[in-house]
């Protein structure tokens, strides 16, 4: 349930018109929902409650702060993967004993930084960040608390650049790699093995890899307390798939069905660290047709934002619901196949490369100058990776509540884009 709707032809997000907000705050805008913000955190909650879950919303999917106290009034917790992700959250109020800290290339400063607000744990990635971690919390004569992140050489079918779980992949760890490691910290006081760690890929959209995955992690979790570890952690990372073009996604009860089970069994905590399945659908991308051209066959919809508002596109080839915000037809239920009254389009932005798309050769309506587009599922990896190539500004940010709205982060003007540099 995602609260963008049309009615009488015309998109709302909640109960505002899309056309309101981007003439109140201009455009390219991105607009995200509380509601289904809310709505898709509690669907996680409630599917997972029966093993007690640390639910650590993913902070590098969308790190506003706006967004990231929505989160933390609800309860959720954060999976950090910088330092800079650590302050944020720590900014929005978070109980940072319950932040999870991933990510491949720690700095001293980081860790440091990590355990002076009690983190919760690390996900180490190779025997050098033991050793750094370890270094770090004999410094400041702390016990460091650390998840061992295995590559279980789980093939989660995802697209090359997000999966995550296969071996040869940048992150993680060998099963048999981290059995060595895992004796290591046995006989180093300044470490505890909290548990392990598994991330998988994204999105995935079917829960065969997790069924596989997290068997793996149970009989690992055991081999570690014959060792006599105290280890009481699995974390299965994120990844769970949404729907980006019709009903693809599985809810979240169908991943719990097959990973809660062995959890239990296991007698063990449940971390995840999910992002793209909270915010992915809740938020959209608004932005204003500038021209329309035809040229080699072709129609362009050249329109303000661009690739550098939303990468994902260009990046990974991916798949965004487009359509007007007040358009003559319909929206339809399926957006790849041939819709009457439509032609096909490239929607494209003012970036000086051919590879500024938001779509290419995509069914749509008329649309001309001045007409505000809305370009959906776009909340996740939207605005987080979003940049000023083309020395262009980056967007503002909007929460909706209801029949309320609220800026969330300002338009960048001109002069921030050389507000930060240091003339000769």
């Amino acid at each position: 349930m995602d609260f963008f709707h049309y009615k009488n032809r015309e998109l709302y997000c909640e109960d505002v018109p899309a056309a309101e907000l981007a003439a109140r705050y201009g455009t390219p805008l991105w607009v995200y929902s509380k509601k289904t913000l809310l709505h898709h955190l509690g669907q996680i909650q409630t599917a997972f409650a029966e093993v007690d879950p640390v639910i650590c919303y993913s902070v590098k999917s969308n790190s506003n702060l706006g967004i990231l106290k929505v989160m933390q009034q609800a309860g959720s917790s954060f999976d950090v993967v910088s330092g800079g992700e650590f302050y944020r959250v720590k900014a929005a109020g978070a109980d940072t004993s319950k932040v999870v800290f991933a990510g491949v290339g720690k700095t001293d400063e980081e860790i440091r930084f990590a355990l002076e607000n009690n983190v919760l744990m690390f996900n180490v990635e190779s025997e050098a960040e033991l050793d750094a971690i370890a270094a770090v919390a004999g410094s400041l004569q702390r016990v460091a608390p650390v998840a061992l992140r295995l590559n279980p050489d789980v093939d989660a079918k995802t697209h090359a650049k997000t999966t995550t779980g296969k071996k040869g992949n940048k992150f993680g760890m060998d099963i048999e790699r981290a059995e060595q490691l895992a004796d290591k910290v046995l006989s180093d006081s300044r470490l505890s093995l909290r548990g392990i760690h598994m991330h998988l890929g994204s999105p995935i959209l079917t829960t065969d890899p997790y069924a596989e995955a997290v068997v793996k992690a149970a009989d690992v979790v055991a081999k570690f307390r014959k060792k006599g570890h105290d280890t009481r952690w699995i974390n299965l990372g994120g990844g769970f798939g949404i729907n980006y073009r019709k009903q693809e996604a599985l809810p979240a009860s169908a991943f719990a069905a097959v990973i809660v089970p062995v959890v239990k069994a296991a007698g063990c905590r449940l971390a995840l660290e999910p992002g793209r399945f909270i915010v992915g659908n809740s938020g959209v991308l608004l932005s204003q047709v500038i021209y329309t051209k035809r040229e080699g066959g072709k129609l362009f919809v050249i329109q303000d934002a661009a690739m550098n508002d939303l990468v994902r596109p260009a990046m990974y080839d991916a798949f965004h619901r487009i359509w007007p915000a007040k358009p003559s037809i319909d929206p339809p239920a399926d957006y790849e196949v041939e819709i009457p009254g439509c032609e096909p389009a490239d929607v494209v932005g003012p970036i000086c490369e051919s590879g500024d798309y938001l779509a290419k050769g995509r069914w749509l309506p008329p649309m001309s100058r001045g007409d505000v587009v809305c370009t959906f599922s776009a909340g996740a990896y939207g605005m987080a990776m979003s940049s000023n190539y083309n020395s262009r500004p980056r967007a503002a940010e909007v929460l909706v509540d209801g029949n309320t709205h609220k800026l969330i982060r300002r338009r960048e003007t001109v002069e921030d884009l050389v507000a930060h540099e240091v003339g000769l």
